[in-house]
């Protein structure tokens, strides 16, 4: 029997920053520390790497808790990995006050991923920031520089509430 044990910090006080800041200041708060993580990064093993305005490259560790009865990685977790990067590229290039929800998201998967295949990074890149309507596209690559998924996303643009 294997187990994983997590822990996170109370998600109200991420929840608070990215009230009160823009995309990017946020992301940035997140990448050096000063803002904790949400959950979801502890559960999925990832981290972020690099931000900018209109691009987000996060880093994702596979393990055997995220196999499939196949053997190989989940979907979904290369999906959570795409949808990530796509998200916090959208993010980056809003102001304060202003939020997003995917809309749609599309991954191609290219390739097999298991534990073996090791860390993985994923680059969102911003293709439209409009109003209302963003879209984004992102690589997924392992170590070795290879394609192992691809995807993109529609994102709509709203106010906070």
């Amino acid at each position: 029997m294997r187990s994983r044990v997590l822990e996170w910090t109370d998600p109200s006080e991420t929840l608070a920053a990215a009230t009160r800041l823009s995309g990017l200041d946020y992301l940035r708060g997140l990448q050096s520390g000063e803002i904790p993580p949400p959950p979801m990064a502890a559960v999925a093993n990832l981290e972020i790497l690099e931000i900018e305005r209109g691009r987000a490259v996060f880093a994702g560790t596979p393990g055997e808790e995220h196999y499939n009865p196949h053997g190989t990685v989940h979907g979904g977790w290369m999906s959570a990995l795409v949808d990530t990067a796509l998200g916090c590229a959208v993010h980056s290039v809003l102001d304060a006050g202003v939020i997003y929800t995917t809309l749609d998201l599309h991954v191609n998967f290219i390739r097999p991923v298991t534990r073996e295949t090791g860390r993985l990074t994923c680059e969102g890149v911003v293709l439209h920031a409009g109003s209302r309507i963003c879209t984004a596209e992102a690589k997924v690559r392992d170590a070795d520089g290879r394609l192992c998924a691809h995807g993109t996303c529609t994102c709509l643009v709203m106010a906070r509430r």
